[in-house]
């Protein structure tokens, strides 16, 4: 079934649980530092290590989901069961996390913070492999995360509007863990009843370390997962940091607002990413939506304190970009899927992505952690009166450092072997495969 022949409430019910999911993204990543650092005296460096920390334990659970999602066998599938199992986990460890009792302190923080990462494990492993198995098709693969990521903006904005709305950051964490405990079990029960899961055959069933051998030989899936992993750290600096900065750097605490001007453009810039994918190629347009973001984003150290408008057509113009950074690498992951399939016959959509939820996690948290640890060290202090050293951090840490990164990215996905051909090259092998296998049988 091919993305074009997929109906449009399919593609909406599967696309729909990632708008609760990612509404919690920013909060975690962005409010949460600043809030425990200001209203509960964590240190901001205790802060850093535990986002690292936290990975290093997604880098054991993450595979180990996916291997269990691969293997499961129920009247919901492979990966819907897993949804439907996480969402209670997902909203209590929300809850916890960002509705802290007033005595809260490191203690809380870390053990609801381990919590909430086991349950997304659980949660977004299964549902990004369901997405690369919807469908075969090159450029419908990239329609099917386009719907996806749409949502998970819409998501991302639902989560910052309910924020600033509050006026403070423990009202608006909690207007946003509302959101999630509300939104998700729905989310996921439209999902479970509108959007199919097919049954694809596995003509066989390798081992682990056959397993891990073909995912090492897999070089266009390493080249891929390391660009991603490399553009995701860029894309976690402005993000982690994004409240210094405006608070700090441009003495501008009310310019939240410029984060809605950034995700409203990733939305409407959509379109225009699954549109290229299909007039050109995936890698192709990820490369240009990378190389525009570092051309806007090179402007940035030339702000200073009030310039407010200049930052936010800034953003206004990378958002436009961030809609390529959040579509068209996972559609590529699953064109990645196929080259293994046409050569072990195995399933492992699972597994794969699995391991690109490491990387998606591991550059959020560690980038982020490394920022905030590299801050303390500068002598930055939030909300205090900061000598020019640690500003010139901030502000490298912030623009510098991502324009960098996107421009390592770039040169390791322009010349990329997946297109559109080869890709299609390996469906035909598969199919082709899998009709010798059932018609042995």
């Amino acid at each position: 079934m091919t993305a074009d022949r997929l109906r449009l409430g399919a593609l909406a019910a599967y696309a729909l649980p990632a708008a609760p999911l990612a509404a919690l993204y920013f909060p975690v990543y962005v409010y949460l530092a600043p809030f425990y650092a200001a209203e509960r005296g964590v240190a901001l460096s205790a802060l850093g290590a535990l986002l690292i920390g936290v990975r290093l334990l997604d880098a054991v659970t993450d595979p180990l989901m996916g291997w269990i999602s691969d293997r499961t066998r129920s009247r919901l599938g492979r990966r819907r069961l897993w949804l439907a199992v996480s969402t209670p986990l997902v909203v209590a460890s929300v809850w916890m996390l960002l509705v802290p009792p007033a005595d809260a302190g490191f203690g809380h923080a870390a053990i609801w913070m381990v919590a909430l990462t086991l349950s997304w494990t659980v949660a977004l492993t299964p549902y990004f492999a369901w997405g690369a198995e919807i469908t075969p098709d090159y450029a419908g693969r990239a329609r099917v995360t386009a719907w996806r990521e749409g949502a998970a903006l819409v998501g991302t904005v639902a989560a910052v509007l309910l924020y600033t709305a509050q006026g403070d950051a423990a009202g608006g964490l909690r207007a946003v863990a509302l959101f999630v405990a509300l939104g998700l079990p729905l989310g996921v029960l439209v999902a479970l009843r509108g959007a199919p899961e097919p049954a694809l055959a596995e003509r066989s069933a390798p081992g682990v370390a056959e397993a891990l051998g073909a995912l090492r030989d897999n070089a266009p899936f390493r080249r891929l997962l390391a660009a991603y992993f490399i553009n995701g750290a860029a894309n976690a600096l402005p993000a982690g940091l994004f409240l210094f900065f405006i608070d700090d750097y441009l003495a501008a605490p009310d310019a939240g607002w410029v984060l809605l001007i950034y995700f409203l453009c990733a939305i409407g810039g959509m379109p225009l990413w699954s549109w290229a994918a299909r007039r050109w190629s995936k890698h192709r347009a990820w490369g240009a939506a990378m190389l525009w973001a570092c051309a806007i984003f090179a402007l940035v150290p030339l702000l200073g304190p009030g310039d407010v408008f200049a930052f936010a057509a800034i953003s206004a113009l990378t958002g436009l970009a961030l809609g390529a950074d959040l579509s068209l690498p996972p559609a590529m992951q699953a064109d990645v899927v196929d080259l293994d399939t046409a050569r072990t016959g195995a399933r492992r959509a699972g597994l794969f992505f699995a391991l690109w939820s490491v990387a998606t996690k591991a550059a959020l948290a560690v980038s982020g952690g490394l920022a905030l640890i590299a801050l303390d060290v500068a002598g930055f202090q939030p909300g205090a009166e900061n000598d020019a050293g640690a500003l010139t951090a901030l502000a490298l840490l912030y623009a510098a450092a991502p324009v960098a990164l996107k421009l390592v990215a770039v040169s390791m996905m322009w010349n990329f072997p997946l297109d559109r051909a080869a890709q299609e090259g390996l469906r035909d092998e598969i199919a082709l495969a899998d009709a010798s296998a059932t018609n042995v049988s």
